[in-house]
C-alpha cells in the first residue's frame, strides 16, 4: 500500500524497533480503512501495545487472542511451553495439564495443541485470578473445550484435580515490586500489576505454588516456572523446601531461563 513508508516512518520516529513488520500488521487490520488505520497508529505512537490494536499475539504458531488489560505472554516464555512438552515421554497416552496464572491461555494451548498431535489425550485446565484473563482464556480455550476457573491459585481448581496433575505450567509474575517501574511503558501502563509484580525478590507467587504443588502434582508429575537468571538459587531452595526435586534450563535463544520441579517420593 501506498502509506506503508508513512506508516513506517511514523512508527519508527515513535521508537518502534520492528517499525516495517508492525506497519505491515497494522495495515492489514485496519483493512483498507483509512481513518481505522490513521487511529490505530495514532494509539501504537502513544503507547499502546501492537498485541492490543491487533487483538492477537503469535506464540509458537499459533494465533492467540488477547484484549486490553491481559498480560501479553512474552516470546521468552515459548521455552517454558518447550521444556513441559519435551518432558512427555513419547508413546504417553493421556496427560493432565493445568495452566495456572494463565492469562490468556497461551501456554496451556500451545502445550495442549502439541501434545495432541503427537497423539497424546491431553486434559487442559486453566485458571487466573484477573476476570479479565479468565474471560479472555475462555474465549481461546474455547475450541478445545478446555474450562477456565477464576481464583486465587489452587484455590481456582476443581478438587478432582488434586494428585494428578501431570504438568503443571505456572507462569507466576517474578519482577521485584522496587523494580516494577523500571519496566518498559507498554507494559507498567497497560497490562495488570498482579500479572507482573512479584513482590520484593519477585519470588512470593513461586514460593505460593511451590507449597500448594506437591499436594496437587501426580506422582510423577512436574511443575515449571520462568524466572529470572539471578532468582535460580532462591528458586530452587524454594520448591526443594517444599519436597520437590529442581533442576534449571536455560536458553540462550529465547533469553530465557525455567525452574522445573519434579514431585518427590511423599
Amino acid at each position: 500500500m501506498s502509506c506503508f513508508p508513512e506508516v513506517v516512518v511514523t512508527l519508527r520516529r515513535a521508537g518502534c524497533v520492528f517499525a516495517e513488520d508492525e506497519a505491515t500488521l497494522l495495515i492489514e487490520a485496519a483493512a483498507g480503512d483509512a481513518r481505522r488505520l490513521d487511529a490505530l497508529v495514532g494509539q501504537r505512537v502513544s503507547g499502546t501495545p501492537l498485541e492490543y490494536l491487533l487483538g492477537w499475539v503469535e506464540f509458537r504458531g499459533l494465533r492467540v487472542g488477547v484484549r486490553p488489560g491481559v498480560f501479553v505472554p512474552r516470546q521468552r516464555t515459548a521455552f517454558l511451553v518447550e521444556q513441559a512438552v519435551e518432558g512427555v515421554a513419547p508413546g504417553t497416552s493421556r496427560v493432565c495439564v493445568v495452566d495456572l496464572c494463565c492469562g490468556c491461555g497461551a501456554l496451556g494451548l500451545s502445550a495442549a495443541t502439541e501434545l495432541t498431535a503427537r497423539g497424546c489425550d491431553v486434559e487442559l485446565v486453566a485458571a487466573d485470578i484477573d476476570p479479565v484473563a479468565v474471560a479472555c482464556a475462555r474465549e481461546n480455550l474455547a475450541p478445545i473445550s478446555a474450562p477456565v476457573f477464576g481464583g486465587d491459585l489452587f484455590d481456582a481448581l476443581p478438587a478432582d484435580l488434586r494428585g494428578r496433575i501431570d504438568i503443571l505450567l505456572a507462569n507466576t509474575p517474578y519482577v521485584p515490586s522496587a523494580q516494577v517501574a523500571d519496566l518498559p511503558s507498554e507494559a507498567r501502563e497497560h497490562e495488570p500489576l498482579v500479572a507482573l509484580d512479584g513482590g520484593s525478590d519477585g519470588l512470593d507467587v513461586l514460593r505460593r505454588v511451590a507449597e500448594g504443588a506437591g499436594a496437587w502434582l501426580a506422582p510423577s508429575g512436574t511443575v515449571l516456572v520462568e524466572t529470572a537468571a539471578g532468582q535460580v538459587d532462591t528458586a530452587c531452595s524454594v520448591l526443594a523446601a517444599h519436597g520437590l526435586v529442581p533442576r534449571v534450563a536455560e536458553s540462550e535463544e529465547h533469553y530465557a531461563t525455567v525452574v522445573i520441579g519434579a514431585r518427590g517420593p511423599r
